[in-house]
Parts: structure tokens; sequence; C-alpha cells
């Protein structure tokens, strides 16, 4: 199957404080053969753009994408904010699309695409494996435990520092 869209330029970034990248790759999207439909083809070349940047993302990261017109770059860009890698979809860019063309920036789907595709890394697992009650009673808990509260007597009784 042939691509849809051809990439001109690709460049990454580590954020390494905040364990995040950002991959800006700047690309054009193909015109539609004649016998094809032009909207099936601008949502296929979506999907397969898409696919294609979050190819390399473990599924728990958040993405956030940006996409600004080449051609025009007194426009801001406009973006979607973050989001699980698997709720990122064609649809979604699409959605992005679609407000980036109503605005009053100069759009046109086979301009060269400026897409930036920041992600994190969530962390993955329950957290740390701290203190369990194992059974003991709230009291105990209060005292190994800052931020439990305890009862006593129908009252709650905030631990002291």
């Amino acid at each position: 199957m042939a691509r849809r869209f051809e990439i001109e330029d690709t460049s990454t970034r580590q954020y390494r404080r905040f364990k995040a990248t950002g991959t800006q790759v700047v690309v054009r999207l193909l015109p539609p053969s004649d016998a094809t439909d032009p909207v099936s083809h601008f949502l296929a070349s979506l999907n397969d753009l898409s696919r294609h940047a979050l190819q390399n993302l473990s599924e728990s990261n958040m993405v956030g994408i940006t996409i600004q017109n080449r051609e025009n770059q007194n426009d801001k860009p406009t973006g979607i904010s973050f989001r699980r890698k698997d709720l990122v979809t064609g649809d979604v860019i699409l959605s992005l699309i679609q407000t980036f063309s109503q605005s009053n920036s100069r759009f046109n789907a086979l301009d060269k695409l400026i897409m930036t595709v920041h992600s994190v890394r969530m962390p993955v697992g329950f957290g740390k494996r701290g203190i369990k009650s194992r059974g003991r009673p709230l009291s105990v808990m209060a005292h190994l435990k800052r931020s439990v509260v305890e009862v006593k007597d129908q009252k709650i009784v905030l631990p002291t520092q």
C-alpha cells in the first residue's frame, strides 16, 4: 500500500526533567488519484499520519499534538490537549484540522504541515509499595502514616506533626 503523505523533515527533542519527548514532523499530504473520493482519501491520510507519528510510543503515554501550516507561520498552531495514546485517532486529528480550517488561518490540505507530537511517559503500576494495613487497627495505622486521621470517641482527630 502506498503512503498517503510525504515526510520532509523530522526532529526529536528530549525533556528529561518532565520525562517528555517532542517530535516535530514536517509532512505534505499527497493528492488523491483520479478514481478515489477526495474526502475518504483525506481521512485515510490523516489515519496513516497519526499511526506513523504515534508508532514508537507506549500505550500509557500521554500525547499532545499541534499542527501548523508551514506556508503561513504567522498563524498560531492549533492543537489537541494531552490524552492517552489510544484516544488519538484520525478522527481527532480531523476535528483539529476542522477548527484550523474554520479559523481565519490560511489552510490548504496539500500545503506542508508542521505536526508536533509531545509525549509524556506515565508510570505504569500501582505506585509506591509502602505500609500495608494487614489488619491493623486505625489507631496503629495513624502512627505509621501521616495522612490517616484517627477516630476517638466519635470525633475525628488529625495527626500531629
